[in-house]
């Protein structure tokens, strides 16, 4: 599988809420709300001006970036560390490109990036942060940076395609939720852009409160439920924080920071560091704390093919849970009377190598309950009884 643009990912999801009857407003700006304990009014009005609007919901979810405005308006606390970087990424037209060395390269200056698609750069000086972030990005500051990256490139930008620019500020909310407002991506968590980590870690914020806050605002799980949400995905979103400080702290041109890049380059020679890292940067470590004795408990479920071909994600794509029982017990199935409108129940041969003997898979796709064929089977129904209450609430008609 090739990697997959944002530009795509942004498509898809608004092509997949428009099916779903979202009313999604563009050109707009929450200006502020009102949050109480029956719900939340939200007020916008267009960008540039124009009259307010108030819009009445359950619930307010901040999913508007670093400087979020629902953030700020609901008073969390941002506890983190300041910028120490100015980084640049753009697309231009340039004359004397061909002083430049593609790929990443360090420098005693700092760190330049050229490529790979033509007039592509990305630079990183380490003497602190932007004098105005807000300021539009110029020809003559990509140039001055490039200069001063590279000691000697006599580089001229002629246009300007696109350019950002960034820190390594690194925050994040202490909690995300209050009350009736919640946080996800950016608006929870802010860090340095290296190892492309925000994108995974904003989907699975997403994901996570989604399928939660769904099954409140329908009846299908007490309010409780939400609680979750800032338990499981806080430690996750702490640990990139970390992890990209370190990227930092090994990019930096000093003495000390090149000797230690390079005991990392050396880890990274061989098999065992290489796929440590390639697992933390990919997300495949991660685990939420959940009971239940069994090892994948908390783990992404592994994507099983059947007998029949199916494999297990070609199942969930309604977003009811799944609970899946590859060996014929009727005693897990009979567990489940109740909760069709929120659990799947699909008994199946599984696949020739090893597998659980069943499983019970949230819609965010984490593994709530798992049992092998050898394992205690009066235990595992328990444990299960207890999944199904835990995630779902009470069997009979959601809302009931």
């Amino acid at each position: 599988m090739g990697l997959v643009p944002q530009q795509d990912i942004e498509r898809l999801l608004s092509e997949r809420a428009a099916r779903l009857g979202v009313e999604l407003l563009h050109g707009v700006e929450l200006t502020g709300f009102d949050a109480g304990d029956e719900g939340v009014g939200v007020r916008t009005a267009p960008v540039g001006g124009g009259p307010d609007r108030t819009i009445r919901a359950g619930w307010l979810v901040g999913c508007d970036g670093g400087r979020s405005t629902v953030r700020k308006l609901a008073g969390f606390a941002f506890p983190g560390t300041d910028p120490s970087i100015t980084g640049h990424q753009a697309v231009v037209t340039m004359t004397g490109a061909e002083a430049l060395k593609t790929g990443w390269n360090h420098t005693d200056t700092g760190t330049y990036v050229h490529g790979p698609v033509p007039g592509r750069v990305l630079t990183v000086e380490f003497d602190g942060p932007p004098a105005d972030r807000e300021a539009p990005v110029t020809a003559e500051e990509l140039e001055k940076s490039l200069r001063h990256v590279t000691g000697s490139a006599d580089v001229t930008v002629t246009e300007v395609h696109t350019a950002t620019r960034f820190t390594d500020n690194a925050r994040q909310a202490s909690d995300y939720r209050s009350g009736r407002v919640l946080l996800a991506g950016d608006a929870a968590h802010v860090h340095s852009p290296f190892g492309g980590q925000g994108l995974n870690l904003g989907i699975g914020d997403a994901v996570n409160l989604g399928w939660k806050l769904a099954a409140v605002v329908r009846g299908g799980a007490p309010e409780g439920l939400l609680d979750s949400y800032t338990a499981e995905r806080h430690p996750i979103g702490a640990w990139v924080l970390r992890w990209t400080r370190a990227q930092i702290a090994l990019m930096r041109p000093e003495p000390a920071s090149r000797a230690l890049r390079d005991v990392v380059g050396d880890l990274t020679a061989t098999t065992t560091g290489t796929t440590y890292f390639v697992k933390k940067i990919s997300g495949v470590w991660q685990r939420y704390d959940l009971p239940g004795t069994h090892p994948l408990v908390g783990r992404s479920a592994p994507d099983l093919e059947l007998a029949d071909g199916r494999r297990l994600a070609d199942l969930m794509h309604d977003g009811r849970a799944l609970l899946l029982d590859l060996a014929d017990d009727a005693g897990v199935a009979a567990l489940a009377d109740g909760y069709g409108d929120r659990v799947r129940v699909v008994t199946a041969a599984g696949p020739a190598g090893p597998a659980p003997a069943a499983l019970l898979v949230r819609p965010d796709g984490c593994t709530a309950w798992a049992v092998d064929a050898d394992g205690d089977r009066e235990r595992a129904l328990r444990e299960l009884a207890g999944a199904l209450t835990r995630w779902f609430g009470s069997p009979g008609p959601a809302g009931a």
